[in-house]
């Protein structure tokens, strides 16, 4: 689909790019010919995704260990990726969800989700706009978002709330940081099934039928979004700036995808808040 060379010579920065999406996208990327770095907090689940990308689909790849939820430890995983070149891009795509009642959850839960999904993307984009600007480099900034933000999302509040936030975040830099060089989009992605997504958003009793009713009949390819992706950082996307793309078939047109929880009864709730303190 796109030449070869599409992303030569860019070094991209992958947040959570050790599994699911993540994935997806920087093996696209390698394809494609860039350099990549994927970082995440486990390190060994990071290295043999690492390898697994050299031997296919080849290329240079680094993996760093680096909790987004923490600044400081974004200024060094930043300055460690500087201290041997510039970074092109940054991929926003580390975040964290789960199911549940709002009502029923603790202060510690929500920081749970909006630490990786707002603070992170928010201490990774400042980390690199303060190095592009600086440094007088061209940058993007892509955000892996949802599209809750559309259509907000019930029994997803706070992952609604921070990819909201990160939303006008993209929009305002767009503005800012559109004349320094520094150009910023977003993917709302539908359903791109992945097993940490699905164990936490499609536990036991949820409408196992979604996919078929999406009004193209299917969940979405990771081929697909790594494919939107590579063109939305490449430098064929140079006049795209301050825009979320919607790659989900036209679900959102339906539904905001929570309406099936809504019949859910108080034991099933109950029985998935067991599960999950079991789980801890």
């Amino acid at each position: 689909m796109f030449e070869k060379g599409l992303l030569k010579g860019k070094r991209i920065l992958v947040t959570g790019g050790g599994s699911g999406l993540g994935a997806a996208m920087g093996c696209r990327f390698l394809e494609l010919g860039a350099e990549l770095i994927i970082c995440g907090r486990r390190l060994e689940l990071l290295e043999a995704a690492a390898a697994e990308m050299r031997a296919s689909p080849g290329g240079k790849v680094t993996a760093m260990r680096c909790d987004i939820r923490d600044g400081a430890a974004v200024d060094d995983m930043m300055d460690a990726v500087w201290g041997e070149a510039p970074l092109d891009v940054l991929i926003n795509n580390a975040a964290a969800t789960f199911i549940a009642q709002t009502e029923h959850m603790s202060f510690r839960a929500a920081d749970a989700i909006l630490a990786p999904t707002l603070h992170g993307t928010m201490y990774c984009t400042l980390a690199a706009g303060k190095r592009w600007i600086e440094g007088k480099h061209k940058g993007v900034v892509l955000s892996i978002l949802s599209t809750s933000t559309i259509t907000g999302r019930a029994f997803t509040v706070p992952s609604a709330m921070a990819k909201s936030a990160v939303l006008a975040m993209t929009r305002s830099l767009a503005v800012e940081w559109g004349p320094k060089g520094v150009r910023t989009v977003a993917i709302a992605p539908g359903a791109f099934p992945t097993a940490g997504a699905t164990g936490q958003l499609r536990p036991e009793g949820r409408d196992s039928n979604w996919a078929s009713r999406n009004p193209l009949g299917r969940a979405g390819d990771h081929g697909e979004l790594a494919n939107l992706a590579s063109f939305l950082i490449s430098d064929a996307a140079g006049y795209i700036n301050g825009e979320m793309v919607v790659q989900d078939g036209g679900a959102h047109l339906r539904s905001s995808g929570a309406e099936d929880l809504l019949q859910w009864s108080e034991a099933q709730w109950a029985e998935l808040r067991a599960a999950r303190t079991k789980a801890r």
